[in-house]
């Protein structure tokens, strides 16, 4: 991959399609992982407004200070960036504690499952509403930090949370591709180091320690198309991974299902 010319087309597509747009500029949320370092930085180049959100939720210490310095670095390097900090710490704190009057948790273990999953997708909504919020009032256009993997392969992201953005400047890049671009862009050994984790369960999990696989094993199966029968315990058991994954989350690559009604039932 020329890292070099997909740096500068992603830059110039985001520069072209805020112009069409007819909005200022972009806001993303800045969780201190590698893809929204490199989604940040990528709207920073192009010299429009860029608005850098931190919004900690129990966050690890760890997390919260590799996305400060990465902030630092960009309001350094590019004299269009700008950041906020909104904590939702106290806020996801009440919505919890005004759930537990009507919460199902503790009916069966099933449900306590359940529960602390919803819990978890909260967290990325509160994160939406926040970015919304920015977005509307400042007239930009909200960035999406998914890779194509997360995005079209496990439908590893919460819908209407960090699945709810307005734009994806690098859905079409494997976890691989987005390490050779921030290299490219100076990212931080910090951020490139990290385990990928989505930060949303308040402890040290791991991407991996959810999906089962790592990213090269899932961007593998996303193009096998092999035969079955030459491959190690290890690659089927990979491969079974990511076509349960893919299958489960398809609701969320998939458009919303409308209910068509047959002409003869609405026309006259």
């Amino acid at each position: 991959m020329d890292e070099a010319r997909v740096i500068e087309h992603i830059t110039g597509w985001l520069s072209d399609y805020a112009q069409k747009s007819g909005t200022k500029g972009f806001v993303v949320g800045v969780s201190g992982g590698i893809d929204s370092a490199i989604t940040s930085t990528l709207g920073a180049r192009t010299g429009l407004p860029m608005l850098c959100v931190e919004m900690p939720i129990h966050q690890p210490e760890n997390q919260v200070n590799r996305a400060r310095q990465h902030i630092e670095w960009l309001e350094q390097s590019h004299d269009n960036v700008q950041s906020v900090e909104v904590s939702l710490t106290g806020v996801y704190d009440d919505f919890v504690a005004a759930l537990s009057k009507t919460s199902v948790a503790e009916t069966s273990p099933e449900n306590l499952a359940g529960h602390d999953m919803a819990l978890v997708n909260s967290r990325a909504r509160l994160r939406m509403t926040t970015l919304y919020y920015h977005a509307a009032a400042r007239g930009l256009l909200v960035l999406g930090t998914g890779n194509k993997v997360e995005d079209f392969g496990v439908g590893f992201y919460t819908k209407y949370g960090d699945g709810g953005v307005d734009i994806s400047p690098i859905a079409d890049l494997t976890k691989t591709q987005v390490y050779a671009v921030a290299k490219g862009l100076g990212i931080s050994d910090e951020i490139m180091q990290a385990p990928p984790t989505d930060g949303l369960w308040g402890d040290d999990r791991t991407d991996e320690d959810q999906l089962g696989a790592t990213y090269p094993e899932l961007e593998w199966a996303m193009e096998f198309s092999g035969d079955e029968k030459n491959l190690s315990d290890r690659e089927a058991e990979v491969l079974a991974i990511y076509r349960r994954l893919n299958r489960a989350n398809q609701h969320k690559m998939e458009p919303i299902p409308v209910c068509e009604i047959p002409d003869e039932m609405i026309k006259p």
